[in-house]
């Protein structure tokens, strides 16, 4: 017997950290955050964090737990998340993922494998790739590992790269760490709510966003960060939405009024790819409009008896 897990996803401002609060509240539950930018300190007003009194009133984790200097990897994540997870579970308690990342919450709820790197062999990959060109090491990539050429476009060099450095690295086949992808397969016994809207709604809601963030001082925030928590640093949390734009208004590169509106079209952007990365997953169950029919498919698991605890 797997032990119970909840989770709420889907696109940024469709009402996740509402909806969460009030279901970990009526289910004491935790939530353990799915966000690759709330895990920075200081990294507020961009991010749309929870506020201090909301973080008080529901125990959160992964909130708050970096300096925006680090630069943070999928597999550090991955680590982390579980651990957060298997100590509210210790507890007797019931984790309740929430976030829009497609990506970090499958490598979370999936045994999902994310081989390390090697400084060393890439800068020596992208040397020959400079000097032989991206096609011959796509060729040498379909003699050693066919599977993984057939799902990479010939003149992408960066993935050609990184498929021969894990082989080199790992001595496995990059496409032996596909396997897990293809079809979800859950760690946990999970119950998943996807939160939406119709697309000019949703619009409408990030629009409002982030024009709100800008009138409490995002750019502000932005300074403060490169100021003193080297933002620059990090080769993550630099390219967060909204915090990429301004600095590139701090930096003379676009006018305020431009990086308001690229922030806009970028998150839009990007809730269509959440949406299509979440409409993928067939465990999702959606619920478009209507927050309180989602709170009620959580709120089912409200006396169901979690692994060790007695029914």
């Amino acid at each position: 017997m797997t032990d119970r897990v909840l989770a709420i996803v889907g696109p940024t401002a469709a009402g996740k950290t509402a909806l969460s609060l009030e279901v970990a509240e009526a289910l004491d539950a935790e939530v353990v955050s799915m966000d690759s930018t709330m895990v920075y300190r200081g990294m507020d007003i961009g991010t749309d964090k929870p506020s201090p009194a909301d973080l008080q009133r529901v125990h959160h984790h992964l909130v708050d737990v970096l300096q925006p200097s680090h630069t943070l990897t999928v597999a550090q994540f991955q680590s982390m998340a579980r651990a957060a997870v298997a100590g509210v579970l210790a507890r007797g308690r019931l984790p309740l993922l929430v976030g829009g990342s497609g990506l970090y919450f499958r490598a979370v709820v999936d045994p999902l494998e994310f081989p390390g790197t090697d400084p060393v062999v890439r800068q020596r990959l992208e040397r020959e790739a400079q000097e032989q060109g991206s096609l011959a090491l796509y060729a040498r990539l379909q003699a050693l590992d066919p599977e993984a050429a057939a799902h990479i476009d010939p003149p992408n060099a960066r993935r050609t790269i990184r498929a021969l450095e894990v082989l080199e690295t790992t001595g496995r086949l990059f496409s032996s760490f596909r396997t897990s992808w293809e079809q979800p397969r859950s760690l946990y016994d999970l119950t998943v709510v996807g939160l939406t809207e119709p697309r000019p709604e949703l619009h409408r809601r990030i629009e409002a966003r982030v024009e709100s963030q800008v009138a409490r001082g995002l750019v502000a925030e932005v300074e403060r960060l490169v100021r003193e928590e080297r933002l620059r640093d990090s080769a993550t949390a630099v390219q967060a939405l909204g915090y990429a734009q301004v600095l590139a208004h701090l930096d003379g590169r676009l006018s305020l009024e431009e990086a308001i509106e690229e922030t806009k079209i970028r998150t839009r952007r990007f809730a269509r790819r959440q949406i299509g990365w979440f409409q993928a997953d067939r465990r999702v169950t959606w619920f478009t409009s209507d927050p309180s029919g989602a709170a009620a498919h959580l709120l089912a698991h409200k006396k169901l008896p979690n692994k060790g605890e007695a029914a």
